[in-house]
């Protein structure tokens, strides 16, 4: 009672508490005062009551951490500590291994391949491979200057230099040897699901014919080796044959490869008297199949047994043209085969005779497929019913084309004209262009009722 009122006749004022210059330090304040470190002499290995005199009791955990120098790893660690290295280390060595394997045995499947077909090559191209070298006897067993590896499961090579043909590619594709995690994936999926395919080995090469067009295709470096041309192919025969779509495909193949290339589709599929009954033919008229299906390609596709795949008379495109230029003929041949399980090179006796056949089967196309008038119509028939689809695309294509062009440049002139009026002037423009457009959509309106 008395300070009140003290202070109330002007007594003196309670102080107000000073800044201390350690508040910036006033959350320290509670904290614990750190423990001494514990450095315990090099000769002792754990540390003892007199190291700490003003402690009653060690550290926690002082006694159970022995001091050891800073390499002794062994001393401070157990095999315990290393239980997830023991199980990912021998996973990756086994991965390692398993792609080293298999890449190793994806070349070697390659190379017998190449050394079994090879002297074939050699007989009936001039050049064959990547390298320069163009003997045979030049490699001495060794065919690495023949194919090249593309990939780890893809292997190429190149043949040129015959009469009626221009070049040949040949692609092998083998297993993911290499990645069995993938490997075993694909296969679970094709199981599991029929749009995707199984995994298979196979060797597919396309033949690309001159199709009278030699002077056109073969390279000169100078006017003397042009006359040299010139003088050359004038005695020769014409290259060229009849136009068509004629396939040999086994009736497991047949299916996917219609829903995969579009020239294939464009056929209708028979089965055969003098086909096996696995096999069925896809043509687009029964004259090119009774000129085209000789004994000898019977006799071939019936060694070859499964292994055979299809062997494919073309000059459209795989896929299906979505523009006049993609929509060129181009005349191929294509054979595809599947490689066995073996790597021995008597393994790929029974597709040697089709294999042969396919490399000389442009000379049957060129003695043999000359039609009749009226298949021939039919067959140009088809083409230019699928040239008019894609020209009638085109002019769509360009009539819209032109329709936004037009549509822009009619707002660039609005844009234009608007920013030359006034705020009112631009007020009564877009009323009357609303009016328009309300009468424009009173008028669909009434068309539609």
């Amino acid at each position: 009672m008395a300070d009140f009122i003290k202070q109330l006749f002007g007594g003196q004022k309670p102080l107000a508490p000073q800044p201390s210059a350690d508040d910036d330090f006033a959350d320290f304040a509670s904290a614990p005062s750190p423990t001494p470190i514990y450095n315990p002499p090099s000769d002792s290995s754990a540390p003892t009551a007199a190291a700490f005199p003003e402690h009653e009791t060690l550290p926690t955990g002082a006694a159970t951490i022995p001091y050891t120098k800073w390499y002794r790893v062994w001393e401070r660690t157990s095999p315990r500590d290393f239980y997830a290295e023991a199980i990912v280390i021998p996973f990756i060595l086994v991965l390692a291994l398993l792609h080293v394997w298999g890449r190793r045995t994806n070349k070697r499947k390659a190379g017998v391949w190449i050394a079994t077909h090879a002297p074939l090559l050699e007989k009936e191209f001039a050049s064959i491979g990547f390298d320069k070298r163009k003997g045979m006897s030049d490699y001495l067993g060794d065919f690495s200057g023949l194919l090249k590896e593309k990939t780890a499961q893809d292997y190429v090579t190149y043949a040129t230099g015959r009469q009626n043909v221009a070049f040949v590619d040949l692609k092998i594709r083998l297993l993911k040897r290499y990645n069995p995690l993938t490997l075993v994936f694909e296969m679970v999926f094709s199981f599991l699901f029929d749009s995707i395919r199984p995994p298979k080995e196979v060797m597919e090469a396309t033949i690309y014919a001159f199709d009278g067009k030699e002077k056109d295709l073969v390279p000169v470096k100078s006017k003397a080796e042009l006359d040299a041309k010139d003088s050359r192919f004038k005695g020769l025969p014409s290259s060229g044959y009849d136009a068509c779509v004629w396939a040999v495909v086994h009736k497991e193949q047949m299916k996917g490869l219609r829903d995969e290339r579009y020239d294939v589709s464009l056929t209708a599929t028979k089965d055969h008297k003098n086909l096996p009954q696995w096999a069925s033919v896809m043509s687009e008229s029964a004259e090119v199949t009774e000129a085209l299906l000789t004994r000898e390609l019977v006799q071939a596709v019936e060694k070859a047994g499964d292994a055979f795949q299809y062997l494919v008379v073309t000059d459209q495109p795989v896929d299906k043209p979505l523009k006049l230029d993609e929509a060129t003929p181009r005349k191929r041949v294509i054979l595809s085969l599947r490689l066995p399980s073996s790597s021995h090179p008597s393994a790929y006796d029974p597709t040697m005779p089709i294999f042969e056949y396919f490399l000389k089967m442009p000379d049957t196309l060129v003695t043999t497929a000359h039609f009749r008038t009226e298949v021939t119509r039919k067959i140009r028939a088809t083409r230019e019913e699928e040239v008019k689809k894609l020209k009638k695309a085109d002019e769509g294509e360009k009539a819209e084309e032109r329709r936004l062009e037009a549509e822009k440049k009619k707002k660039e002139i609005r844009d234009t004209r608007l920013k030359g009026l006034s705020a009112e002037e631009q007020r009564k423009f877009l009323e009357r262009e609303r009016e328009k457009g309300q009468k424009k959509q009173e008028k669909r309106m009434s068309r539609k009722a």
